[in-house]
């Protein structure tokens, strides 16, 4: 029988959203002995530390959603918007990549890389005249509001962001950046 060291029974009650004293009214003991077993202090017997070991394996995950991370308004660009709009909203937004939506549907995206690489390619004069249909790039995937962060976790590990679409709209966007400030 594997028996979890108190930082490792505290981690998990942390990550579980649980208190102290949640712990110790689930398991039937007080919530000072749940702190003293945490803290190493106390050698508990095995079946104390069974009831623990239990009452955290029954709790349950709180589930966050992509509707609960996701930021909007959504600033995006049409296919049709000259380039200069989409650097300007970037510049604005303090963002590196904005979705190309086409009468409320996703249809690419474009980025500060692929604006940098045409630049490269055509000479920024060239650049300047273009359209955002000239440097479109795949769009991002899209999500229902409810799906579970682990999912897009998942998928921001492949893209850039991901579009949360729902009531055929879309209704925010997640990138990278947001999911790292669920850490703090």
């Amino acid at each position: 029988m594997y028996i979890p060291t108190p930082a490792e029974l505290r981690a998990k009650r942390i990550m579980l959203g649980l208190r102290q004293a949640d712990v110790a009214r689930k398991a039937g003991i007080s919530q000072s002995m749940v702190a003293r077993i945490e803290a190493g202090t106390v050698d508990p017997r095995v079946s104390t530390l069974n009831k623990i070991i239990q009452v955290l394996k029954v709790a349950k995950s709180p589930s966050i959603t992509a509707e609960q991370v996701m930021h909007a308004p959504v600033h995006a660009v049409s296919p049709q918007d000259a380039i200069t709009t989409a650097v300007g909203i970037m510049r604005q937004e303090d963002v590196s990549q904005l979705p190309v939506i086409e009468n409320g549907i996703p249809i690419g995206c474009v980025s500060e890389s692929t604006i940098v690489n045409a630049i490269e390619q055509t000479g920024i004069a060239r650049a300047h005249t273009r359209k955002v249909k000239d440097f479109m790039e795949s769009g991002f995937p899209t999500i229902p509001p409810d799906i579970d962060i682990e999912t897009v976790v998942h998928l921001l590990q492949q893209h850039h962001a991901v579009l949360v679409v729902g009531e055929g709209r879309v209704k925010g966007l997640i990138t990278k950046h947001d999911l790292i400030t669920l850490i703090v």
